[in-house]
């Protein structure tokens, strides 16, 4: 494992975009995207997947300046067109619709399709924070998610985010897959070697599997709880809302249907809409009640769940935000920690297109 600077991976990423055709400014958010997962911990949706993005865009399946636009709005919703672009450069564009919105009516809520990947959900959650907002983002993704009883491969990892404000207080970010674990950390345990928690993947058989590699091999990731006597019905109920609201509301592909980010699968025939699709909200604190007073009670509400006695073995009780935000001070301080075989095909990926990394 080695470690490099933040200003070292934004240097490479923003290059090897302005590289594939993208413009300066678009380059620009996009690497910011990309690296905030890797600040947080979220190193499967970090620089590792940069070469996926640019073997997407070497199969002609993104768009490097596209139009993005909105088709629809009424005062409070709007749809927007990503143009087959990046989910990196389409999902802000479209938080920043939503957030727009809620300025002049209160409340905001954007539907995307025609997108790909966007990167990590809680960077566009997070944009409304800054504005006394709470900040929704969702996205459905490839099908590699089999219901509850299926055999089949349905739903993606589909993840939500919400963020919060508060006051003295850090925000509440919750950033969450609904499955048991995200297709991003099977990519690591292979690269690793390791197998996988019981309660995360089934075979091709539909058994219960062990194997970092059960997907790959015909098999399929199980919905947040592993099994109905676990609650999957939950979150397979969860990864549902989340397909329906970013694609069947947008007119973008959903479930079986999403194209697979993996450049080696191509879009299955028939298509039901365009692209991926993405869901965002935000919300004006003070159109419910004063923001100070709001934050100072959310403020309370950390606070007292922060002081909550923790069971035998552990230090506290923790906040959603805090385990990322805690890593993002180290990480911007000490640098990022990259697996040898990240950076073996960040490494080639800059020798093709004459980027040193």
């Amino acid at each position: 494992m080695q470690t490099y600077s933040y200003d070292q991976l934004f240097h490479f990423t923003y290059h090897m975009l302005v590289k594939i055709g993208c413009p300066k400014h678009d380059a620009k958010t996009a690497s910011e995207v990309l690296l905030s997962a890797d600040l947080r911990g979220v190193d499967s949706h970090g620089v590792a997947r940069l070469s996926g993005y640019v073997r997407l865009w070497e199969k002609g399946r993104i768009n490097p300046t596209p139009n993005v636009r909105v088709t629809y709005e009424t005062p409070s919703t709007a749809v927007v067109d990503g143009d087959s672009g990046l989910g990196l450069v389409v999902a802000p564009f479209a938080m920043q619709v939503a957030i727009d919105k809620a300025k002049n009516v209160g409340t905001g809520w954007v539907s995307v399709k025609n997108s790909n990947h966007y990167g990590i959900a809680g960077y566009h959650a997070m944009m409304a924070l800054e504005h006394d907002m709470i900040g929704i983002s969702l996205t459905n993704a490839s099908p590699l998610v089999a219901p509850t009883f299926s055999q089949e491969r349905l739903l993606g990892t589909n993840p939500i985010s919400v963020a919060i404000p508060a006051k003295d207080q850090p925000p509440f970010v919750a950033d969450m897959a609904t499955t048991t674990a995200a297709n991003g950390k099977l990519e690591i345990l292979q690269r690793k070697g390791l197998d996988t928690p019981t309660g995360w993947v089934q075979d091709k058989d539909g058994q219960p599997t062990t194997s970092a590699n059960g997907v790959k091999d015909g098999g399929a990731l199980l919905p947040l709880g592993g099994d109905r006597e676990h609650g999957s019905h939950k979150g397979y109920a969860l990864g549902s809302i989340v397909d329906i609201f970013s694609a069947v509301l947008s007119g973008a592909n959903y479930g079986p249907w999403v194209p697979p980010f993996v450049a080696f699968l191509d879009p299955l025939p028939n298509l039901v809409g365009e692209g991926i699709g993405h869901f965002f909200g935000a919300m004006r604190v003070d159109a419910f009640r004063p923001a100070d007073e709001f934050k100072s009670h959310m403020d309370n509400w950390i606070t007292r769940f922060r002081s909550a006695t923790p069971t035998p073995g552990n230090e506290k009780v923790l906040i959603p935000g805090d385990p990322e935000r805690e890593l993002e001070a180290i990480r911007m301080k000490e640098g990022i920690p990259l697996l040898d075989p990240v950076v073996k095909d960040l490494t080639e990926l800059g020798e093709r297109f004459g980027v040193k990394f």
